[in-house]
């Protein structure tokens, strides 16, 4: 999917002769994007081992890249897919321990003798998407840590299946230039609810004959209620998200809804639609995932029952669709869903980052790198809830005039990186203030 324009429309059964078999190398496996990305693996393998090669797409798991955190978890989901690669960003110490936890469950198991490959460190998830076998990278790491794999994966040639939203939002124009000079057609496809379901839309219409496009939010957990409500939230109140099952930074991040900001602005870069034609809409049923109205008066809504796979199916087989990878509506039960604008007094995220968009250059990666600071000092129980956006726009303040800013015209991932390293010293230093 280019940048700056519609996705193509999903080609007609007459037209394709066998869906795709593809290679897939998935970044942050043992995260919640990851676990979900290899069910779709094994459903698209259940369905052509019942019905045949012809209807289903292939999908192969060449690597596999996570963090140390549950080094358990990732030596079983080796054993279990055999990837020719297996990457962790820990230490050494970290890879030796993955091969020993990789050999027992092999030994526990059945089956062929299996030893992959393992990478260390901070740089293997980028390795893994520049170097490992395969076509197609999914990128379901959390954090702007993701920018260098999103990179990586886009200048080796490879189709980027796109959850890291923070890829965008830090990178912007150098991750634009990537997918320009890429060969493929759509090198990028979004794994976001939301944007897979505006490339879905979007199909329906030209460029020129889009109005704006409405972003969907379920309004986390605080929906309706004011500012000064939302300053006693406690770290475990921000977690329980209403509708979906997500880390500790993006579930925060909904409930501040700097994830919405951040979708506005990755929904701008994706599509090339300007940010004042991109609004928000509160919807907490979580059933319409994102709509695109256009010039003649017409909307299109993608709807279906919150579940990730369905997106992560489509990033992985674009355009294929994936029988049964989700449940459909129940259209033949009632049904109420309703549709409110956001509270922005009460969560300034999304017109804080709009600004800092409008501004260019790296004001988006100072935002985000300053949020991911505050978030953490949230749950360690440093600031209020809301003093996380508030200590975010103080950073962004500060940033033109901080040395650290950078124009769109000479960003580099280098500039980036010392503005993400600026932000968060930055912030840290405001909040040892108030500490």
């Amino acid at each position: 999917m280019k940048f700056g324009s519609v996705p193509a429309a999903s080609p007609s059964a007459a037209s394709v002769e066998a869906p795709p078999a593809r290679a897939v190398a998935i970044l942050g496996s043992t995260g919640s994007i990851g676990t979900q990305a290899l069910d779709v693996v094994e459903h698209c393998a259940a369905l052509r081992a019942e019905d045949g090669p012809d209807a289903t797409p292939e999908l192969t798991v060449t690597a596999l890249a996570a963090g140390a955190g549950n080094l358990p978890l990732l030596a079983a989901q080796a054993a279990r897919h055999r990837p020719g690669v297996v990457a962790t960003s820990g230490t050494a110490d970290d890879a030796e321990r993955l091969r020993t936890l990789i050999a027992a469950e092999v030994g526990a198991g059945t089956g062929a003798a299996y030893a992959p490959v393992i990478l260390h460190g901070p740089e293997a998830a980028a390795a893994v998407a520049a170097e490992a076998p395969g076509d197609t990278v999914l990128n379901g790491i959390t954090g702007s840590i993701g920018l260098a794999p999103t990179l990586a994966a886009l200048n080796a040639g490879k189709r980027l299946a796109l959850a890291n939203k923070e890829s965008l939002i830090a990178g912007g124009r150098l991750v634009q230039e990537a997918v320009a000079a890429s060969p493929l057609e759509q090198p990028l496809i979004p794994v976001d609810s939301e944007h897979s379901a505006l490339a879905q839309a979007l199909a329906s219409g030209a460029d020129r004959e889009v109005s704006r496009l409405v972003v969907t939010a379920s309004g986390g957990p605080f929906r309706g209620r004011g500012r000064e409500e939302l300053r006693d939230v406690t770290p475990r109140e921000a977690l329980a998200h209403p509708t979906w099952d997500m880390g500790l930074v993006v579930t925060t991040n909904s409930a501040t809804m700097v994830n919405k900001a951040l979708e506005v602005l990755e929904a701008h870069l994706l599509f090339g639609v300007d940010l004042d034609r991109i609004v928000v809409a509160v919807h907490p049923q979580s059933m319409v995932h994102s709509l695109v109205e256009f010039v003649d008066g017409s909307t299109i809504a993608q709807v279906s029952p919150p579940d990730m796979r369905l997106p992560i199916a489509l990033g992985l087989t674009w355009p294929h669709r994936v029988a049964g990878i989700a449940s459909g509506c129940a259209w033949d039960a009632p049904q109420d869903w309703t549709f409110e604008p956001l509270d922005e007094e009460a969560f300034p995220a999304v017109r804080m980052l709009k600004e800092a968009a409008r501004a260019g250059g790296t004001g988006p990666a100072v935002f985000n790198a300053a949020n991911e600071q505050a978030v953490a000092a949230f749950h360690a129980g440093t600031i209020r809830f809301t003093e996380i956006v508030e200590t975010v726009g103080a950073v962004l303040a500060e940033h033109p005039g901080s040395g650290a800013h950078t124009p769109d015209e000479d960003l580099s991932v280098e500039a980036v990186l010392r503005a993400e390293r600026w932000a968060r010293e930055r912030t840290d230093e405001l909040l040892g203030v108030r500490a």
